[in-house]
């Protein structure tokens, strides 16, 4: 197995002076080093053959006793010298000081076809950021965090990715719910990848500190490997810097609005400087349409980080990182000027994505108005946002009317027989708006249907999907998390023989663990 290592962040950044591993504050240092923990027994169970190639390795080392040693911890990579970063962070809007890597090991950065690539471990033991965790990861988060990584990925999605999933070997003991029932589980460890896992913590933490020399280092090697086309690093670069991340996170969270994903924990320590969506944890898609909606029961009650407040959390988590780069810039009304560029330019893009989904381009207040009565109407009644969406590209605007339109787009409600009365004359009245904005739009409609098709998927990786394939590999029988895999590497795609997949939420997952709210236990 043939890696082209060529390590920076572990070279060019300062180190933790101590090589001991064990639970302390470490100060200015950008990192520490550490070895994984040798699993038990490990078992590759699955691997993302597309990320396997971007890195530069081949189906037959995938298979190979070298791959699985290497990405389940049992064997160091000659000539590497892994390390977990130090990062600070807030949660669910508190100061909690420093966090950093409690179970995650960066084993090396490597560089193949003009890319640089991270290679991390999560659930590999313990680190000098451990706290009072063990270090490791169970199958069930792992599974979710494999797959979802790479379906966003293929959705369109910027994110970090994901190159293996293994077994250990060891039994792990978590409290699934955190209601004192806990219990042994399958540890696993997901090999994730990314150009850089540099999160808004990163930096906060030197601020926090008052430590200007390291920050500016971390910055300069930030900008010196991911913002290159930033030539010099003068107050008014470090400005450029912070407007880039700005416009990264934006883009981000579009997406994420986009395809209805909500990522549950928008802590500043899961927030990326690329502006991929990184960490997951309690994470899910709509199904029935509810803005109001998160995944992670430990925000059940204040609702911080559901969907129709991420761009407003972004927002904030972009003020925490503009708080920590005042260290070096000392300008208030400059940072103030960026963070209103993303309160400006998020309501234009947000509404030229709705356009694009319905099938059109905005133009004006009016379609202002029918996007925004589409989203009221939408909560008049449960429906599958996923499916509502891609159903609307069926529609042909020359022959039907609201009424046969309804027809189109009624497999995407749970219950159909609540359009009743009051719901079903809005659902009408907004149909018809609907299908005279097409008719002035766009005479073509099947140059419409593939560019609604291509933003609507028709496949997303739906919390009980996942659980079934965790339910099987807890069995041993590892063939749905491939199946799955392979059916959202194409999600925009018919797939007919996946039929089964386009589906509303099935009544025996409404509320089964895992397949509705999630806790950040893995």
């Amino acid at each position: 197995m043939n890696l082209n290592i060529q390590d920076t962040f572990n070279k060019e950044l300062p180190a933790d002076p101590s090589l001991r591993n064990y639970r302390r504050q470490v100060e200015e240092a950008c990192f520490s080093f550490v070895t994984p923990r040798i699993p038990t027994n490990p078992e590759v169970i699955h691997v993302s053959s597309e990320i396997l190639h971007d890195v530069g390795l081949d189906d037959v080392d995938s298979i190979s006793e070298d791959f699985k040693n290497i990405f389940s911890g049992a064997k160091i990579m000659e000539g590497s010298a892994p390390y977990a970063m130090c990062y600070a962070g807030h949660q669910f809007g508190h100061w909690a000081g420093q966090l950093g890597d409690g179970r995650a090991i960066n084993l090396f950065e490597v560089v193949s076809k003009g890319k640089r690539w991270a290679l991390q471990l999560k659930g590999a033991g313990e680190t000098p950021y451990s706290r009072s965790a063990d270090g490791l990861a169970v199958l069930r988060s792992s599974i979710r965090e494999h797959l979802c990584s790479e379906a966003m990925y293929h959705l369109g999605v910027p994110t970090t990715r994901s190159l293996s999933l293994s077994l250990t070997g060891d039994e792990v003991m978590r409290d699934m719910m955190y209601d004192g029932n806990a219990a042994y589980e399958k540890g696993a460890v997901v090999c994730r990848v990314a150009p850089s896992f540099l999160r808004f913590g990163s930096y906060q933490i030197f601020m926090a500190r008052e430590d200007k020399d390291t920050l500016k280092t971390l910055i300069d090697y930030t900008i010196k490997y991911y913002y290159p086309n930033i030539k010099g690093r003068s107050k008014e670069d470090y400005l450029k810097f912070f407007q880039e991340v700005t416009n990264k996170t934006l883009e981000m969270i579009i997406h994420w609005q986009r395809v209805g994903f909500v990522h549950g924990v928008m802590n500043t320590d899961n927030m990326s400087i690329l502006g991929l969506t990184i960490d997951y944890g309690p994470y899910g898609w709509l199904e029935g349409y509810d803005p109001s909606w998160t995944p992670n029961t430990t925000d059940a009650q204040g609702k911080r980080y559901r969907y129709g407040n991420q761009p407003n959390m972004a927002l904030w988590n972009l003020m925490q990182l503009a708080n920590a780069l005042y260290l070096l810039v000392e300008d208030v009304p400059a940072l103030e000027e960026i963070l209103k560029s993303f309160q400006k330019s998020y309501p234009k893009k947000y509404f030229d994505m709705m356009g694009a989904k319905l099938g059109f381009v905005t133009q004006g207040e009016s379609d202002i108005k029918l996007i925004q009565e589409l989203e009221r109407v939408l909560q008049l009644t449960e429906t599958d946002m996923t499916i509502f969406f891609r159903l609307l590209s069926n529609l042909d605007p020359s022959i039907m009317n609201k009424f046969s339109a309804m027809d189109i787009i009624k497999p995407s409600f749970y219950d159909p027989s609540e359009l009743e009365n009051d719901i079903l004359i809005s659902w009408h009245n907004w149909m018809h708006k609907y299908l005279e904005r097409l008719n002035e739009y766009d005479a073509n409609n099947s140059n419409r249907k593939s560019k609604m098709e291509s933003v609507n998927p028709k496949y997303v990786l739906r919390n009980y999907m996942a659980q079934m394939a965790i339910d099987k590999a807890d069995q041993g029988d590892y063939t749905l998390i491939d199946e799955l895999y392979q059916l959202l590497k194409n999600p925009y795609a018919e797939q007919i023989e996946s039929e089964k997949w386009f589906a509303k939420r099935p009544e025996w997952a409404r509320n089964k663990v895992g397949c509705s709210m999630l806790s950040c236990s893995s």
